[in-house]
């Protein structure tokens, strides 16, 4: 089962005519992958100053299907497709009534921020990401 979280299209997400402004979108992604890690206990704010630990994304892969526009409410369905020793491939399909927006494949990786190194997934952290594991069918 995918994570979910919605976000509202802000005014300062949207260009001049009221369509969103592609970059807020990533913006916005960073927010729900946030909000994914806090949802098993692991805060970004633990990972970073107390474990010392990054969370560099090092491949996107977006494809925009429509535009939204001011005040659309996005519905985010972050699917977790594997969970490698240091990695993580996400697959996050963005809605907006039901209707795909956007789509991002996107791959993390856990880095020390001592030795910029990729790291192994802490225990606690690749059992919370597992509750949202689905392979690719």
């Amino acid at each position: 089962m995918p994570y979910t979280h919605s976000k509202p299209l802000r005014f300062g997400d949207c260009d001049l005519t009221g369509i969103a402004y592609h970059p807020a979108y990533f913006s916005m992604l960073v927010d729900v992958n946030e909000a994914m890690f806090a949802s098993f206990g692991v805060t970004w704010k633990e990972l970073m100053y107390e474990r010392k630990m990054g969370l560099p994304t090092v491949t996107m892969n977006v494809e925009f299907k429509r535009p939204s526009t001011y005040g659309d409410v996005l519905d985010f369905a972050v699917h977790v497709r594997n969970i490698g020793r240091a990695s993580l491939d996400l697959e996050t399909v963005v809605t907006v009534r039901d209707e795909v927006i956007w789509t991002i494949k996107q791959r993390i990786v856990a880095t020390s921020t001592v030795d910029h190194k990729s790291h192994p997934w802490p225990d606690d952290v690749r059992a919370g990401l597992t509750r949202y594991l689905e392979p690719v069918a």
